[in-house]
């Protein structure tokens, strides 16, 4: 192990296909049905899905500028530490470990194992299978940043593929048609703005993910141009692909059947080609999620990384491989992590917690550029691209953030406090790792 530096390998084409591939995993082939059913027309579940699409690239922009003013390992966790304070940061990284991304990986696993099953027959129970799946991929990132991408890239473009052959074939062979009127299922009033609040959470949901891709922007070769690039066109090709599987889901479904069945994607396919293709989607689906897996190994690794650097966490997860300049012990928790939450099988519980802590994350980061800003006094670095729009995009991003949060607690209050419970635990855990960093650079200091 050594202490240098990241290795400098990915470009554009890497970006984007790991903004893509934080979004895209199984969400989008069943998300379709929970919108429908807390909304009942084209126009509202349709208009839910571009609210969200918005929503993600005002996202894209202000993240876009937060990359070219602070370019290194860490991503949104180097920006809350700027922004605010290094115990901000430090519970960001907390929960993202405990929660966000461990207990995320962990269901998306199973839901692989499950799809693999079906397909294959084969006869091993779905944690067994989770666990070989995500320690396969943790082996490869530990062969470096170029192995990782690289594995990450050629799966995100089969399941690119996989959803466009999805709604070709839905849309020539699956018969039926959109009808847009009515546009509203009940009149204007505080119950359809409840309704579309409740219909915005497995949107914002199936939409998150692109901010992971800044984890990963030490290892970018220009990641101001790289890293900005990549989030706009990485946001804007998954609001395609995601309006056009709604789209279609529609046509062939109809609003009714679209709420009424829990495997929409499925329901399409079979729909146009019988069981013959319900079992390709499987498959497509498979290939969906073992690349959400493969790219959230592949990034959330760096924000432990830049927390050990910082004398937050053990000193082991800072240290790079001298052969292949990743942080293999940092990957490797997080691999290990996953395995085991997806093996006790709490992982739909750790899911339940996990969108009121996102979206107070996304909230903060966000509102980051203002602090930025005002500390620039009115003039900008060179090489810093500006967000459009700012004030009024980022402030639009931060109280969408915010309803975000609010309906999650109205819909789900139990498990909102039980995040936010999650989310204080960081605090004594800083305050411990604080104290050590202190004791030992005073102890460093007198020898």
């Amino acid at each position: 192990m050594s202490d240098g530096k990241l290795r400098r390998q990915l470009g554009p084409f890497d970006a984007t296909m790991i903004v893509m591939g934080g979004i895209v995993g199984s969400g989008i082939f069943i998300n379709p049905s929970v919108v429908a059913k807390a909304v009942h027309t084209p126009f509202l579940i349709l208009g839910a899905w571009l609210a969200g699409g918005v929503l993600a690239m005002l996202g894209a922009f202000i993240w876009g500028e937060l990359a070219t003013r602070l370019p290194g390992a860490g991503g949104q966790y180097l920006y809350l530490r700027e922004a605010y304070h290094p115990s901000v940061a430090f519970v960001y990284g907390w929960v993202l470990l405990l929660v966000t991304n461990t207990g995320g990986m962990a269901a998306v696993a199973v839901t692989f194992a499950h799809y693999y099953r079906e397909i294959t027959g084969f006869g091993a129970n779905d944690g067994l299978i989770a666990a070989a799946a995500l320690l396969g991929l943790t082996a490869i990132n530990c062969l470096g940043v170029r192995a990782g991408s690289s594995v990450q890239s050629v799966l995100m473009v089969l399941k690119a593929a996989a959803i466009a052959a999805m709604v070709g074939i839905g849309l020539i062979l699956g018969g039926g048609h959109i009808h847009p009127l009515p546009l509203l299922d009940r009149p204007i009033s505080l119950g359809l703005i409840a309704a579309m609040g409740a219909a915005m959470t497995p949107v914002a949901f199936a939409y998150g993910g692109w901010q992971t891709a800044s984890f990963v922007a030490g290892e970018m070769r220009d990641p101001r141009r790289d890293l900005s690039r990549g989030l706009f066109f990485g946001v804007a090709g998954v609001v395609v692909l995601y309006l056009a599987v709604n789209v279609v889901c529609l046509k062939v479904l109809g609003p009714a059947g679209l709420a009424a069945t829990g495997t929409p994607a499925s329901a399409v396919m079979r729909a146009a080609l019988g069981e013959r293709g319900a079992l390709w989607i499987a498959v497509g689906i498979a290939i969906s999620t073992l690349g959400f897996l493969s790219q959230g190994i592949l990034t959330a690794p760096r924000v432990y990384y830049a927390m050990a650097r910082d004398g937050l966490f053990f000193e082991t997860v800072g240290r790079l491989s001298a052969r292949t300049g990743a942080p293999v012990v940092a990957i490797v928790l997080q691999g290990v992590a996953a395995t085991v939450v997806a093996l006790v099988g709490r992982y739909e519980q750790i899911l339940n917690y996990e969108v009121s802590v996102d979206f107070i994350s996304f909230a903060l980061t966000a509102a980051a550029l203002f602090v930025f800003r005002r500390r620039d006094g009115g003039t900008t670095a060179q090489g810093v691209y500006r967000s459009p729009g700012h004030p009024y995009t980022t402030a639009l991003f931060v109280a969408a953030c915010a309803a975000i949060v609010i309906a999650t607690i109205v819909n789900n209050p139990g498990n909102t406090v039980i995040g936010q419970l999650i989310l204080l635990t960081g605090i004594p855990v800083y305050l411990y790792w604080s104290r050590r960093r202190r004791r030992l650079a005073a102890a460093a200091a007198k020898s």
